[in-house]
């Protein structure tokens, strides 16, 4: 069951992310469930998931620092 809600979550954001908005909403979800070492892979994840996508990179704002 460990990081099931992790891979949950890098589906969801693959399917919402053709409208930039819904892709911030969802990472804004994301990250109020996520536990601090399954962010850490989510922001690896989506350094490269948004590599080629830069309207999305400006949601990479919202993960904690």
């Amino acid at each position: 069951m460990a990081g099931s809600m992790l891979e949950y979550t890098k589906t969801v954001l693959q399917k919402v992310s053709f409208d930039a908005r819904l892709f911030s909403r969802e990472l804004q979800k994301a990250i109020k469930r996520l536990l601090p070492n399954e962010l850490e892979e989510l922001r690896n994840w989506l350094l490269l998931f948004t590599t080629d996508k830069p309207e999305l990179q400006k949601t990479l704002q919202y993960l904690p620092v």
